[in-house]
């Protein structure tokens, strides 16, 4: 929408108006060792379009921290892994109410790793898919929907190790474009390779959203 407003000069400033989306509720699954990009940027864009964002981890609740790691790719075989950020925890994710959220964000990074040993945190993730939310998986977070059963017969990207986990769950791998800025949606389910994704990997879970 564009709105016209005359100055004191009498010169027509056209004013373009951005309108933001409905306000929806969100839930984020960390770790420590979350990657750092991939928990604080999609954070701090869902919060800036007037989502509210829960971020959780478990074992810990409101205003806890966990430790984030700083993936690169530098030239090497594989990627560097520096220290972050202290990234706030916002709820504890014991007792939570899953059915107050409207879809879920899952980052990549070393978490991942871990949090698949922990049964409820796969439940959280099969109550999301079984009713057809939005859910956004980028780098190794596709380690979750592969130890919760979602992948089968179904596209997904991720970190080019994780492809081997992505086939025998049944899914299909998806590959990262060279320079890892592709995203990936297969009904609500939508995926990316690692953060230089963003933009894509954003655009299209609020389009879900």
């Amino acid at each position: 929408m564009v709105h016209e407003c005359v100055g004191a000069d009498d010169a027509k400033v056209k004013e373009q108006v951005v309108q933001l989306p409905e306000s929806r509720r969100v839930l984020m699954l960390v770790g420590d060792f979350v990657e750092d990009y991939e928990c604080m940027v999609p954070y701090q864009m869902l919060l800036m379009v007037g989502h509210h964002v829960d971020t959780v981890c478990p074992g810990k609740s409101a205003g806890d921290t966990v430790a984030t790691a700083v993936h690169d790719f530098e030239g090497d075989q594989t990627y560097s892994e520096k220290p972050g950020h202290r990234f706030r925890i916002t709820a504890a994710f014991a007792g939570l109410d899953w059915n107050s959220y409207d879809g879920l964000v899952i980052p990549g990074g070393r978490a991942p790793e871990y949090l698949r040993l922990n049964a409820e945190v796969l439940d959280c993730v099969r109550h999301f898919d079984q009713r057809k939310q939005p859910i956004a998986a980028i780098c190794h977070g596709a380690q979750l929907l592969s130890a919760a059963g979602v992948l089968s017969g179904r596209q997904c990207s991720a970190y080019p190790a994780v492809q081997p986990e992505i086939e025998l769950a049944g899914g299909t791998y998806v590959p990262a474009a060279e320079t890892f800025d592709n995203a990936h949606t297969d009904g609500h389910l939508v995926t990316a390779p690692a953060w230089p994704a963003h933009p894509n990997w954003m655009r299209q879970f609020l389009a879900l959203l």
